[in-house]
Formats: C-alpha cells, structure tokens, sequence
C-alpha cells in the first residue's frame, strides 16, 4: 500500500516532494522521486511485499516510469506468463509496467481501450500513474471497483494528481475551496456523487476506467478516457439455493486466501456483524488453502455491553482465534474528531471507531481483512426493504434546499462536460424504482467507492495499516452479483439471503448468521456519538445557519452539520500546516 503523487505540466520537484511528505502516513516505509521536463512522479511506500525491494517510481529499461498503490494478487501468474521481460524486483507492482510494455509500448497510437484490454488483467486493488516518455504521455487508472483512491485537479498550467486531496496543499498556488453543489448532493443521498468531492475542481478518476493525458503547448489535455470495467447486477433466471450457497461460499473463501497474500502479518476487523464474522469463519480454510497463517481478530466498541461486542466475543471463541478487544475511552469523540475529519476528508463523524481501531490493530499488523462491500451487492442496508420510503426521504432532502443548484439537479440537467458528472440525472425517483435498479445506482455512482471503500482507506491509511475487501474480489462477486433479487432481499425473512446461507455452512454461531444488519458506526459506540452530539448541539445550530442553502438540511442531519464544521476549520481555512491537532471548540470558534 502505497500514497501517489505527481504533477504533469511544469514540474516542480519540491511540490512533489512535498505532496509526498503531507502522505507520509501512507507509506512510512520509503520514498521516492522521478522526474523530467515534463512529469514528475512522487511515490510513499508501505511494504508489504517484497519488503526489501520495490522501491518506487520503478523504472523499466525502455524508460517507463510506474508509481502505484494498492495490490496485484495474480502477480505471480501475470509474471510466469510474460517471457523476456528483465525483472528488477520481486513485487507485485512491477507486473503493472511489464504488462504495458508487452502489450503496448510498440503502439504508438494506442487508445485508452487498448490500454483497459492490458489492465484488464491485473486482479487486485490499485491505482497507478505511468508515464511513456516515448509518446509523452501520462496513463492514469483505478480498480474496476475503486476500492483504492486517485484523485486529480488543475493547477495553473499543470495537472496534480495524488492518493488524497490534502497533497494538494503542497502547490502554493492551491487554494481548497467547498463544492457547494457536490454539498448538496453529498447531503441528500449520503455519499458523493460520481466524481466529486467536498473540494471545488477536485475530481476522482472513475472506477475500472484508464485515463491518457498529455501535454499540447505545455498545458495537460485529457486526451482519451475508457471504462475498462463496468460491474454490472444481472441476475440468473434460475437458482438452487443449496448448490448456490455452496458456491457462493467457495468464492469467498478463494477471495479470502487470496488476500492473505503477504510478507507481513494480516488481521482481521471483527465487528461482530454478518460479513466481518464470515471473513474470520473462512480466514482457516482460506489460510489452509493458499499456505498462509490463520489471521488473528480485533474488536473495538464503547463497552463489554455492546451487542458488537458481544458478537464479535462470541465468533472468535467459536472459532478458536486469537482475539484482541479495546474499549473505546470516554472522551474519544473530543480526541479523535479532528483526526478523523483530516484523514477522512468527508463530514463524517459516527465512524469514530475506525481510529482507535485500525491505530491497535497498526501496532500488531500491517494488514487488515474487513467486511466491506457486502451490503452493496448483497443488498444488506435498511434502506432497501423500503424504497418508496426511501425515495421520498431523499425527495424530502431535496425539498430543503434553496439554492439554484436545486432547479439543476430536480430537472436532471447536471453538467457532464464539468468533470464532476458521470451522469445528467440524479433524481432518486428514476433510479430508485426498483431494488436491482437501486443496486446498480449506488454500485456506480458512489455508495461503494465514494463512501464505504473511502472510508476505510483513508482511516486505515491513517495508521500505515492496509486493508483489503474480500467481499469484493473477482471470485466472490462473480457470483454475487448473479443472485435473484429475492436471495438478496426475500419478501419475508432477512436481508441478504443468500449470503447467510453460505455462511451456515460454516462454523459460525446461528445467532450471528441470523443477526440484523446494524450501522456500523451508531451501533459501535451509540452513547458516545449521541453524548458527543449533545454537547454541540449549539454550535451544531449555528454551523447549520452559516449555510443558508442548506440550513433546514444541516439541522435534520445534525451529525454532518459537525462534520461540516470541522470540515471547514481544518480544510478550508488557515495555512497549509495540518490542525488536527486542535481540539474540536478551537476549531469550530474560528468558523462560527
């Protein structure tokens, strides 16, 4: 796991430099830089294979230069097939530049879709920027699920480009401002959109897409795009529920044992909920199968009282794994917000947990195995067994803005020339029309790689430690994405049918396999967000007031008029020095 940075466009080494220093924290391990008249390429590494070697930016013999983020979990295999190749390390990363070399460096005119046919076969989590000193040209691309980040901005005459947005700061000439449309969006459905971000101008490379950029009279130009992969919900028309069970769960377990590739140790984060329990139900088999030691678990929650807790207590016992509890201290909301919002670079505040959490586990491993992404592509939220409900708390959202942006965004005529818009129309009254419809809106659009998948690389990330997604590796998803509606929602019964009778046949206590979905978050450490909440409630009203457009909004979301505020404080204002180190009254006296 790695922190990316690069400037295409009057290259400035000690911006770079200093974009990699502000990601020091995602790669505490090595650094490194490359540059020449026209890119400059910056790299943090956190080893976790090949520890020794693979320094980054690696350079190929024909003069290729590769920074990259993430894992490659087929390297192996993409290394035995590609002959003639001079290999200089013994990483996962480098198959990424070998691959391009024997498919496209002879084609001078290769297009962005010949560059996806390459990419194609990398199995893993990734983004990387490679530059082709031959036809000038930079090609920039993220996993087919954007479960690692790169984000992306124009300053002056030069494109930056980076794993996180606060690398930005290092370019004097940038200067953060909100996205107030990207706001309302963000406000209203719960995630961003597409590819915005809270940050004016700031924009994410599209999941499973490849970009090339390059320079026309010194200014970058985006010169071609294509959506190398494109996840699609398309269910089978026939399913036997025992045969699918049992595939469903041989999926799984292969997606497991392929993360649990690496040279240093993996953990695991056990909520105690459905998916986590089922990522340490499998974690044996997995190890068995792919010759890897059996990961150990942690748990964190606000007392030996909380249903996660107990849950979680009672999965690693029954399985027989070595278990690490924390409890969260009294004051962690009031410690950890400003933290949480620097790394998150979002508003949200209930995840707190997340900190303390992956800061232990940090301590013990440098990789971590999480339940994220099963709710997606299973359907596990609260949310869907409703969706006329839901459509209307959305519209109910909407309503409560006052803002021009407003009449834009009811009439589905969003710019998709601004770089932010993958898509004209967003109203939930045309994606929400059906559970598959839904599934297929939020997979694309942002739920997954704009919220879940952020969250935890960003939070993780904060502590050097990886974490990696099994729910979403190809073998799993395959499959899961080809389920009936009905073994993801049944009429009667519990969500995610189907994935709970794969998890029956393992060793998991029937309670958890039968347990409801819950918030991660609220049901983590509800008193402490609740008491936190309470204690800004005034300054809670008086954030909200501050943004007339969306006053009504902020107060019937209480959490993220918070998160608005520190937000603000530690992002949009002050110098380029970091202030999370501010307490949370200091913070938001200065923007109220």
């Amino acid at each position: 796991m790695c922190g990316l940075s690069g400037m295409l466009g009057s290259p400035d080494p000690s911006v770079v430099n200093k974009m990699v220093s502000l990601q020091h924290h995602r790669g505490p391990d090595g650094s490194g830089l490359w540059h020449d008249p026209e890119v400059c390429l910056g790299h943090v590494r956190l080893a976790i294979v090949d520890l020794e070697g693979s320094p980054q930016p690696i350079q190929s013999q024909e003069g290729n230069v590769l920074i990259a983020n993430g894992e490659i979990y087929n390297f192996e295999s993409i290394r035995s097939s590609l002959s003639g190749y001079s290999w200089t390390t013994f990483g996962d990363s480098e198959t990424i530049l070998a691959l391009f070399e024997k498919t496209s460096l002879g084609n001078q005119n290769a297009s962005a879709k010949d560059h996806g046919a390459w990419i194609q076969q990398l199995d893993g989590m990734f983004a990387f920027a490679l530059w082709n000193p031959v036809n000038h040209q930079l090609i920039l691309a993220r996993d087919e699920m954007g479960i690692k980040p790169l984000i992306r901005t124009r300053v002056g005459d030069s494109l930056l480009f980076s794993s996180e947005v606060k690398a930005l700061r290092a370019h004097p000439a940038y200067k953060p401002q909100l996205d107030e449309c990207a706001l309302m969006a963000r406000l209203v459905w719960e995630y961003p959109l597409d590819a915005t971000t809270l940050f004016a101008d700031v924009h994410q490379v599209r999941p499973g897409t490849v970009e090339v950029w390059s320079l026309e009279e010194g200014v970058p130009v985006l010169v071609d795009s294509h959506r190398f992969s494109n996840p699609r919900i398309e269910p089978v028309a026939a399913y036997n529920e025992s045969l699918g069970a049992q595939r469903l769960l041989d999926g799984f377990i292969d997606s497991v044992g392929q993360r649990l590739m690496s040279d240093v140790p993996v953990g695991i984060v056990l909520s105690g909920g459905l998916d986590s329990s089922l990522v340490a139900a499998v974690a044996n088999d997995a190890a068995q199968r792919y010759d890897r030691p059996t990961p150990e678990c942690w748990t964190v929650a606000e007392s030996e009282d909380n249903p996660d807790w107990v849950a979680a207590e009672l999965v690693a016992s029954s399985l027989d794994l070595n278990h690490h509890q924390s409890i969260m201290e009294s004051d962690s909301f009031a410690k950890h917000l400003p933290m949480l919002s620097w790394h998150g670079e979002d508003l949200d505040v209930s995840v707190l947990f997340f900190q303390p959490l992956f800061k232990t586990m940090a301590q013990s491993v440098r990789v971590g195995l999480c339940g994220q992404g099963a709710d997606e592509i299973h359907a596990g939220y609260p949310r869907y067994s409703n969706l006329e409900s839901h459509r209307g708390e959305l519209r109910k959202r909407i309503q409560m803005l006052n803002h021009q942006f407003t009449k834009t965004f009811d009439s589905g005529a969003l710019d998709v020339n601004d770089g932010g818009w993958w898509e004209a129309d967003h109203r939930p009254e045309k994606h929400l029309q059906s559970l598959q419809s839904t599934l297929q809106f939020e997979l694309d659009h942002g739920q997954l790689s704009n919220f879940q998948l952020r969250l935890v690389d960003r939070h993780s990330m904060a502590h050097s430690l990886e974490v990696r997604v099994p729910f979403l590796g190809r073998s799993h998803r395959k499959d899961a994405l080809q389920l009936p509606m009905n073994q993801r929602l049944p009429e009667s019964g519990l969500e995610k049918k189907a994935l709970r009778q794969a998890a029956s046949l393992t060793s998991l206590p029937t309670s958890v396999v039968e347990r409801k979905k819950l918030p991660a978050g609220t049901a983590t450490s509800p008193t402490l967000l609740s008491d936190c909440l309470n204690e800004y409630r005034p300054h809670i009203e008086t954030i909200a007031s501050r943004w007339k457009f969306c006053e009504p909004l902020l107060k019937h979301q209480p959490e993220l008029a918070l998160g608005l505020g520190l937000f603000e404080a530690i992002h949009l204002t002050g110098d380029q020095q970091p202030r999370y180190n501010r307490s949370i009254d200091a913070l938001l006296a200065e923007v109220i």
